[in-house]
């Protein structure tokens, strides 16, 4: 195989999986081996308070709420998620941003 089919696949392969990059997500890793509940979770987000990363030039403020109302709801910790907090540069490259939250009734 020469080496300009091998870049070409590369550079698709690379295309394909950009559209999910810049995707806000609720920051909330599972450490799969814990025993104990408080060290279950890893990650910034947890039950009562979701932190969500991303991309300020991409996503709205609408989408940050709903994906950390859709967190409270789902761990029944409130009906729905008020913003506490901003931070920069605490997550990936392409999500720089955390946006913190808490679930309240």
């Amino acid at each position: 195989m020469s080496s300009l089919k091998i870049t070409l696949a590369v550079l698709i392969l690379c295309g394909l999986s950009a559209c999910s990059l810049f995707e806000p997500f609720v920051d909330r890793r599972r450490n799969a081996g814990a025993q104990d509940i408080s060290r279950l979770y890893v990650g910034k987000s947890k039950p009562s308070a979701p932190a969500v990363c991303y991309n300020g030039l991409w996503t709205d403020k609408q989408t940050l709420q709903n994906l950390a109302d859709a967190e409270c709801k789902k761990h029944k910790t409130g009906t729905h998620a008020e913003w506490v907090k901003k931070t920069s540069f605490s997550c990936k490259l392409f999500l720089p941003s955390h946006a913190y939250y808490k679930c309240v009734k």
